[in-house]
């Protein structure tokens, strides 16, 4: 004989057939000797009506963005020579990441150099004429006084002595323009060496701390143009979430708003964050408007491009009255409650007002119910109808030949 399945009681079965059992009694008997039912107390099941806080929150999806990036960039055409730095390696403000070929840089830089040294000299010279001439001049203007000297003289002097100060004035540029030569030649000197440079935050005045590099686009011997990119630099400290939201939501958030997230990577971990920027324009296609959260990253555990779900508290109310979503049926079309009464034997009904739902509650808006509510068996009352309140099993009663099935398929049949 082939055995039969094992069959699993739950909580809600036994209920229900309590309730049955319980809903209808056999009382006196009627003229012609037969038994009628009388209906009795509705079996049903019950829960704490609670004062005080209630939150609504919402989850969001997104992703995750460095709160900073920028391109390391080629200043100058040539030759990679080497590599500093790798994927994943840490940079600080100012440090060379990559070192192109310089040798004709170098040598521009010793040619400008040498081009200065002769302009100081020249220039050095040209003073050296000028001070010389302008004491000829000086000592044929007092013989000239005496009688001593002729004007013809006098005037060969100061003609003399303009020369010499117009060859200190050209002197003086061609020093210029060497020593202006000499720092082109560095600055291009110094464009052959890739840095890491960028801004400090305008928000807050940080941007010294260090920064991961997130992307390599070059090797080593490779032949780069000007403004080829080298590196791609982020910031991971903080994180930058990225989320949608649609208008029935926009208004409830913020700048500044408390959120948590949460990403699969890293399971059970809850990470704290706050609302940085609110767009003040939606979306054409989508409806919908970005918001940016700041996330603290100072582990380096979140990384850009995660995807990432937001938990938003929109409102708060800290002295709320609630009961659990069950609770909640209708009459007329209208949400309705059934309250126990003191006694525990009936019920009385109200029709309420919801507002909002979390974690399986609901709160109740202008109202000062206290007690229990009725949460299983409501399609049995009405007003003042009597009930029995039944308590939750803690397990469920199963058999053990049903337990020891672990697919849910029946035994196979034995000869």
């Amino acid at each position: 004989m082939a055995r039969k399945p094992a069959l699993i009681v739950t909580s809600t079965a036994l209920v229900l057939a309590l309730g049955a059992a319980v809903a209808w009694r056999l009382t006196e008997q009627d003229g012609q000797g037969r038994q009628r039912p009388e209906r009795g107390p509705a079996a049903v099941r019950v829960a704490d009506i609670l004062h005080g806080p209630i939150e609504e929150r919402r989850v969001f999806t997104g992703t995750l963005e460095a709160s900073a990036r920028f391109t390391v960039a080629a200043q100058s055409a040539g030759r990679v020579q080497s590599l500093a730095v790798d994927l994943a390696d840490l940079v600080t403000q100012g440090q060379t990441m990559a070192q192109l070929d310089d040798g004709e840089a170098r040598q521009g830089l010793l040619q400008a150099q040498a081009q200065r040294a002769v302009a100081d000299a020249q220039h050095t010279q040209a003073l050296s004429t000028h001070d010389i001439a302008q004491r000829t001049a000086e000592r044929l203007d007092t013989l000239h006084r005496q009688g001593v000297a002729s004007d013809t003289q006098l005037d060969a002097a100061r003609a003399e002595q303009l020369e010499a100060q117009a060859a200190v004035t050209v002197a003086q540029a061609q020093l210029t323009a060497a020593l202006a030569g000499v720092q082109t030649a560095q600055i291009r000197l110094d464009q052959t060496q890739a840095r890491a440079v960028w801004p400090k935050d305008h928000d807050t005045g940080d941007g010294d701390g260090p920064r991961v590099v997130a992307q390599r686009y070059v090797n080593a011997g490779d032949s780069v143009s000007t403004h080829d990119p080298l590196f791609s630099v982020v910031d991971l400290d903080p994180m930058t979430a990225v989320i949608f939201v649609t208008e029935r939501d926009y208004g409830q958030i913020h700048a500044g708003q408390r959120v948590s997230l949460d990403v699969d990577a890293w399971p059970g971990q809850v990470f704290d964050g706050q609302v940085a920027r609110v767009s003040p324009v939606f979306d054409a296609a989508s409806r919908q408007a970005r918001i940016e959260v700041a996330v603290p990253n100072p582990q380096g555990a979140l990384k850009p491009g995660m995807f990432a779900r937001v938990s938003v508290a929109l409102q708060r109310i800290e002295d709320a009255v609630s009961v659990p979503a069950d609770a909640l049926t209708r009459r007329d079309d209208q949400p309705t409650l059934f309250v126990l009464s003191a006694d525990g034997m009936s019920v009385s009904q109200h029709t309420v007002r919801p507002g909002i739902t979390a974690n399986g509650r609901v709160q109740l808006l202008d109202t000062t119910l206290s007690g229990s509510v009725v949460t299983l068996g409501q399609q049995l009352l009405g007003e003042s109808a009597l009930v029995s309140v039944v308590q939750e099993p803690t397990t469920d009663a199963i058999p053990a030949s049903a337990a020891a099935s672990t697919d849910g398929a029946p035994e196979a049949r034995q000869p």
